[in-house]
Protein backbone atom coordinates (compact mmCIF):
# COMPACT_ATOMS: atom_id res chain seq x y z
CA UNK A 1 0.00 0.00 0.00
CA UNK A 2 1.52 3.36 -1.06
CA UNK A 3 1.31 6.56 0.98
CA UNK A 4 0.34 10.02 -0.32
CA UNK A 5 3.91 10.80 -1.41
CA UNK A 6 3.68 8.11 -4.10
CA UNK A 7 0.94 10.20 -5.74
CA UNK A 8 3.47 12.86 -6.74
CA UNK A 9 4.42 12.93 -10.43
CA UNK A 10 3.33 10.96 -13.50
CA UNK A 11 0.87 13.69 -14.50
CA UNK A 12 -1.09 13.71 -17.75
CA UNK A 13 -0.17 15.61 -20.91
CA UNK A 14 -2.80 16.93 -23.35
CA UNK A 15 -2.83 18.93 -26.59
CA UNK A 16 -4.42 22.37 -26.74
CA UNK A 17 -7.26 22.37 -29.26
CA UNK A 18 -8.79 25.84 -29.55
CA UNK A 19 -6.53 28.67 -28.37
CA UNK A 20 -3.67 27.79 -30.73
CA UNK A 21 -3.77 29.77 -34.01
CA UNK A 22 -3.86 28.00 -37.40
CA UNK A 23 -0.57 27.02 -39.03
CA UNK A 24 1.16 26.72 -35.66
CA UNK A 25 3.04 23.90 -34.01
CA UNK A 26 1.15 21.62 -31.64
CA UNK A 27 1.17 22.81 -28.02
CA UNK A 28 1.14 20.10 -25.36
CA UNK A 29 0.52 20.98 -21.72
CA UNK A 30 1.46 18.93 -18.68
CA UNK A 31 -1.30 18.92 -16.07
CA UNK A 32 0.74 19.53 -12.94
CA UNK A 33 -2.40 20.20 -10.88
CA UNK A 34 -2.77 16.41 -10.73
CA UNK A 35 -0.14 16.41 -7.98
CA UNK A 36 -1.65 16.08 -4.47
CA UNK A 37 -1.66 19.80 -3.53
CA UNK A 38 -2.63 20.91 -7.05
CA UNK A 39 0.74 22.17 -8.24
CA UNK A 40 4.11 21.12 -9.65
CA UNK A 41 5.81 22.26 -6.43
CA UNK A 42 5.08 18.92 -4.79
CA UNK A 43 8.01 17.59 -6.82
CA UNK A 44 10.57 20.02 -5.41
CA UNK A 45 9.21 19.83 -1.86
CA UNK A 46 9.64 16.07 -1.85
CA UNK A 47 13.19 16.43 -3.18
CA UNK A 48 14.41 19.08 -0.72
CA UNK A 49 12.99 17.27 2.31
CA UNK A 50 14.15 13.77 1.34
CA UNK A 51 17.66 14.96 0.45
CA UNK A 52 17.97 16.94 3.68
CA UNK A 53 16.92 13.83 5.62
CA UNK A 54 19.39 11.66 3.73
CA UNK A 55 22.45 13.76 4.65
CA UNK A 56 21.37 14.61 8.20
CA UNK A 57 20.52 18.30 7.76
CA UNK A 58 16.93 17.47 8.80
CA UNK A 59 16.26 15.13 11.71
CA UNK A 60 13.12 13.98 13.56
CA UNK A 61 11.67 16.71 15.76
CA UNK A 62 13.09 19.55 13.66
CA UNK A 63 11.03 22.44 12.30
CA UNK A 64 11.09 23.17 8.56
CA UNK A 65 11.08 26.84 7.50
CA UNK A 66 10.47 28.53 4.13
CA UNK A 67 9.48 31.84 2.49
CA UNK A 68 6.96 31.31 -0.31
CA UNK A 69 4.17 32.80 -2.38
CA UNK A 70 2.02 29.81 -1.59
CA UNK A 71 2.37 26.76 -3.80
CA UNK A 72 5.78 25.79 -2.42
CA UNK A 73 4.37 26.32 1.06
CA UNK A 74 1.41 24.04 0.45
CA UNK A 75 3.70 21.40 -1.03
CA UNK A 76 6.09 21.57 1.92
CA UNK A 77 3.10 21.43 4.25
CA UNK A 78 1.95 18.23 2.56
CA UNK A 79 5.37 16.60 2.86
CA UNK A 80 5.82 17.77 6.45
CA UNK A 81 2.36 16.54 7.46
CA UNK A 82 3.11 13.16 5.90
CA UNK A 83 6.51 12.91 7.61
CA UNK A 84 5.65 14.52 10.95
CA UNK A 85 7.61 17.80 10.83
CA UNK A 86 6.39 21.16 12.08
CA UNK A 87 6.45 23.81 9.33
CA UNK A 88 6.81 27.58 9.55
CA UNK A 89 6.00 29.62 6.44
CA UNK A 90 6.78 33.26 5.70
CA UNK A 91 4.35 34.54 3.05
CA UNK A 92 2.35 37.67 2.18
CA UNK A 93 -1.04 39.14 1.39
CA UNK A 94 0.27 39.54 -2.19
CA UNK A 95 -0.66 35.91 -2.78
CA UNK A 96 -4.09 34.37 -3.12
CA UNK A 97 -6.04 33.63 0.10
CA UNK A 98 -6.65 30.09 -1.17
CA UNK A 99 -2.92 29.39 -1.10
CA UNK A 100 -2.56 30.78 2.41
CA UNK A 101 -5.59 28.80 3.60
CA UNK A 102 -4.27 25.59 2.03
CA UNK A 103 -0.91 25.95 3.79
CA UNK A 104 -2.65 26.53 7.12
CA UNK A 105 -5.06 23.64 6.58
CA UNK A 106 -2.09 21.30 6.12
CA UNK A 107 -0.65 22.47 9.43
CA UNK A 108 1.74 25.27 8.50
CA UNK A 109 2.33 28.16 10.94
CA UNK A 110 2.14 31.39 8.89
CA UNK A 111 3.97 34.69 9.26
CA UNK A 112 2.69 37.28 6.74
CA UNK A 113 4.68 40.20 5.33
CA UNK A 114 2.59 43.11 4.05
CA UNK A 115 2.85 43.85 0.31
CA UNK A 116 2.50 47.02 -1.74
CA UNK A 117 -1.05 46.87 -3.05
CA UNK A 118 -1.14 43.08 -3.30
CA UNK A 119 1.60 42.97 -5.94
CA UNK A 120 4.85 41.03 -6.14
CA UNK A 121 7.92 43.27 -5.88
CA UNK A 122 11.63 42.78 -5.31
CA UNK A 123 11.24 44.61 -1.98
CA UNK A 124 8.57 42.15 -0.84
CA UNK A 125 10.62 39.08 -1.76
CA UNK A 126 13.67 40.44 0.06
CA UNK A 127 11.59 41.26 3.16
CA UNK A 128 10.17 37.74 3.17
CA UNK A 129 13.68 36.30 2.91
CA UNK A 130 14.96 38.52 5.73
CA UNK A 131 12.05 37.44 7.94
CA UNK A 132 12.79 33.78 7.24
CA UNK A 133 16.49 34.33 7.90
CA UNK A 134 15.70 35.71 11.35
CA UNK A 135 13.46 32.73 12.15
CA UNK A 136 16.12 30.30 10.90
CA UNK A 137 18.32 31.10 13.93
CA UNK A 138 15.89 29.29 16.22
CA UNK A 139 17.13 25.88 17.45
CA UNK A 140 16.35 22.71 15.47
CA UNK A 141 15.17 24.70 12.43
CA UNK A 142 15.90 23.58 8.87
CA UNK A 143 15.53 26.45 6.37
CA UNK A 144 14.89 25.02 2.90
CA UNK A 145 15.71 28.43 1.31
CA UNK A 146 14.18 27.63 -2.08
CA UNK A 147 15.91 30.37 -4.09
CA UNK A 148 19.33 28.95 -3.19
CA UNK A 149 18.55 25.25 -2.71
CA UNK A 150 20.00 23.16 -5.54
CA UNK A 151 18.16 20.08 -4.25
CA UNK A 152 14.99 21.56 -5.74
CA UNK A 153 16.41 21.27 -9.28
CA UNK A 154 16.65 17.50 -8.91
CA UNK A 155 12.97 17.39 -8.04
CA UNK A 156 12.16 18.35 -11.62
CA UNK A 157 14.39 15.93 -13.52
CA UNK A 158 11.54 13.41 -13.39
CA UNK A 159 9.20 15.98 -14.95
CA UNK A 160 11.56 16.32 -17.91
CA UNK A 161 11.80 12.54 -18.23
CA UNK A 162 8.00 12.24 -18.20
CA UNK A 163 7.71 14.83 -20.98
CA UNK A 164 10.31 12.98 -23.04
CA UNK A 165 8.54 9.65 -22.58
CA UNK A 166 5.00 10.97 -23.14
CA UNK A 167 5.97 12.78 -26.36
CA UNK A 168 8.05 9.78 -27.51
CA UNK A 169 10.93 12.19 -27.89
CA UNK A 170 8.99 14.43 -30.26
CA UNK A 171 9.53 17.74 -28.48
CA UNK A 172 11.07 20.76 -30.18
CA UNK A 173 10.66 23.44 -27.51
CA UNK A 174 9.95 23.66 -23.80
CA UNK A 175 8.38 26.91 -22.60
CA UNK A 176 8.08 27.82 -18.92
CA UNK A 177 8.01 30.76 -16.50
CA UNK A 178 10.92 31.55 -14.19
CA UNK A 179 10.46 31.97 -10.45
CA UNK A 180 13.27 30.27 -8.54
CA UNK A 181 14.41 28.82 -11.93
CA UNK A 182 14.56 25.31 -10.41
CA UNK A 183 11.73 23.79 -12.47
CA UNK A 184 12.82 25.29 -15.79
CA UNK A 185 16.43 24.27 -15.14
CA UNK A 186 15.55 20.74 -14.10
CA UNK A 187 13.24 20.08 -17.05
CA UNK A 188 15.50 21.76 -19.63
CA UNK A 189 18.50 19.81 -18.36
CA UNK A 190 16.67 16.49 -18.66
CA UNK A 191 15.30 17.22 -22.14
CA UNK A 192 18.59 18.53 -23.53
CA UNK A 193 20.38 15.40 -22.31
CA UNK A 194 18.15 13.42 -24.65
CA UNK A 195 18.04 15.95 -27.48
CA UNK A 196 20.42 18.95 -27.35
CA UNK A 197 18.44 20.75 -30.07
CA UNK A 198 15.36 21.13 -27.82
CA UNK A 199 14.83 24.87 -27.31
CA UNK A 200 14.19 26.17 -23.81
CA UNK A 201 12.16 29.38 -23.83
CA UNK A 202 12.00 31.19 -20.49
CA UNK A 203 8.96 33.31 -19.59
CA UNK A 204 8.93 36.34 -17.28
CA UNK A 205 6.50 39.18 -16.46
CA UNK A 206 6.81 42.04 -18.96
CA UNK A 207 6.43 44.49 -16.06
CA UNK A 208 9.57 43.07 -14.43
CA UNK A 209 11.67 41.82 -17.33
CA UNK A 210 14.97 41.52 -15.48
CA UNK A 211 16.13 38.41 -17.35
CA UNK A 212 16.20 40.54 -20.50
CA UNK A 213 18.07 43.29 -18.70
CA UNK A 214 15.06 45.47 -17.89
CA UNK A 215 14.08 47.16 -14.65
CA UNK A 216 12.33 45.31 -11.84
CA UNK A 217 8.72 46.31 -11.36
CA UNK A 218 5.51 45.21 -9.62
CA UNK A 219 3.39 42.58 -11.36
CA UNK A 220 0.62 40.13 -10.53
CA UNK A 221 1.72 36.81 -12.02
CA UNK A 222 2.09 34.75 -8.87
CA UNK A 223 5.06 32.42 -8.58
CA UNK A 224 7.33 34.03 -11.18
CA UNK A 225 9.34 37.23 -11.59
CA UNK A 226 11.08 37.81 -8.26
CA UNK A 227 12.56 41.12 -9.45
CA UNK A 228 16.18 39.99 -9.81
CA UNK A 229 18.13 37.15 -11.43
CA UNK A 230 17.42 34.05 -9.30
CA UNK A 231 20.55 32.32 -7.94
CA UNK A 232 19.60 29.01 -9.62
CA UNK A 233 19.29 30.63 -13.09
CA UNK A 234 21.52 28.96 -15.69
CA UNK A 235 21.70 31.12 -18.80
CA UNK A 236 23.58 28.42 -20.72
CA UNK A 237 20.37 26.37 -20.94
CA UNK A 238 18.26 29.25 -22.26
CA UNK A 239 17.60 29.78 -25.97
CA UNK A 240 15.09 32.61 -25.70
CA UNK A 241 13.32 34.79 -23.11
CA UNK A 242 9.74 35.94 -23.68
CA UNK A 243 8.14 38.68 -21.56
CA UNK A 244 4.37 38.38 -20.97
CA UNK A 245 2.10 41.10 -19.57
CA UNK A 246 0.12 40.29 -16.42
CA UNK A 247 -3.20 41.17 -18.10
CA UNK A 248 -2.43 38.88 -21.04
CA UNK A 249 -1.56 36.03 -18.69
CA UNK A 250 -4.81 36.45 -16.76
CA UNK A 251 -6.91 36.63 -19.91
CA UNK A 252 -5.29 33.47 -21.29
CA UNK A 253 -6.00 31.68 -18.00
CA UNK A 254 -9.67 32.59 -18.43
CA UNK A 255 -9.63 31.47 -22.07
CA UNK A 256 -8.05 28.15 -21.13
CA UNK A 257 -10.90 27.53 -18.70
CA UNK A 258 -13.68 28.51 -21.11
CA UNK A 259 -12.28 27.17 -24.38
CA UNK A 260 -10.05 24.26 -23.38
CA UNK A 261 -11.71 23.18 -20.10
CA UNK A 262 -8.30 23.59 -18.46
CA UNK A 263 -8.64 25.35 -15.09
CA UNK A 264 -5.25 26.80 -14.23
CA UNK A 265 -3.52 29.75 -12.58
CA UNK A 266 -2.00 32.95 -13.94
CA UNK A 267 1.51 31.63 -14.56
CA UNK A 268 0.00 28.84 -16.66
CA UNK A 269 -1.73 31.50 -18.73
CA UNK A 270 1.63 33.24 -19.19
CA UNK A 271 3.19 29.94 -20.25
CA UNK A 272 0.59 29.47 -22.97
CA UNK A 273 0.84 33.07 -24.23
CA UNK A 274 4.57 32.52 -24.74
CA UNK A 275 4.11 29.00 -26.12
CA UNK A 276 1.77 30.35 -28.80
CA UNK A 277 4.46 32.81 -29.91
CA UNK A 278 6.94 29.95 -30.21
CA UNK A 279 4.41 27.66 -31.94
CA UNK A 280 3.65 30.31 -34.56
CA UNK A 281 7.32 30.54 -35.47
CA UNK A 282 7.99 26.79 -35.52
CA UNK A 283 4.89 26.03 -37.61
CA UNK A 284 3.01 22.78 -38.34
CA UNK A 285 4.70 19.51 -37.51
CA UNK A 286 6.66 20.80 -34.52
CA UNK A 287 5.74 20.21 -30.87
CA UNK A 288 5.95 22.76 -28.07
CA UNK A 289 5.54 21.63 -24.44
CA UNK A 290 4.61 23.83 -21.50
CA UNK A 291 3.13 23.38 -18.03
CA UNK A 292 -0.19 23.93 -16.35
CA UNK A 293 1.68 24.87 -13.20
CA UNK A 294 -1.20 24.76 -10.74
CA UNK A 295 -4.96 24.62 -10.38
CA UNK A 296 -7.33 27.52 -10.87
CA UNK A 297 -8.86 26.51 -7.55
CA UNK A 298 -5.94 28.38 -5.95
CA UNK A 299 -7.12 31.67 -7.52
CA UNK A 300 -10.90 31.75 -7.08
CA UNK A 301 -10.79 34.83 -4.86
CA UNK A 302 -8.37 36.76 -7.07
CA UNK A 303 -9.29 38.97 -10.02
CA UNK A 304 -8.37 36.14 -12.39
CA UNK A 305 -11.66 34.34 -11.73
CA UNK A 306 -13.65 36.38 -9.24
CA UNK A 307 -17.03 37.36 -10.66
CA UNK A 308 -16.86 40.85 -12.06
Amino acid sequence: MHDILHAIGNTSIVRLRKVVPPKSADILVKLEWENPTGSMKDRMAQAVISRAEADGRLTPGDTVLEYTGGSTGASLALICAAKGYHLKIVSSDAFSPEKLDQMAALGAELTLVKSEGGRTTKKLILEMIDTARALSTEPHTHWTDQLNNRDSIAGYYSLGEEIWSQTKGEVDAFVHGVGTAASSRGVATALKRHKPSVKFVAVEPAESSVLLGGQAGPHNIEGVGIGYIPPLWDASLVDEIVPVKTDDAKEMARRLAREEALFAGTSSGANVVAAIQVARRLGPGAKVVTLMVDSGLKYLNTDVYRKR
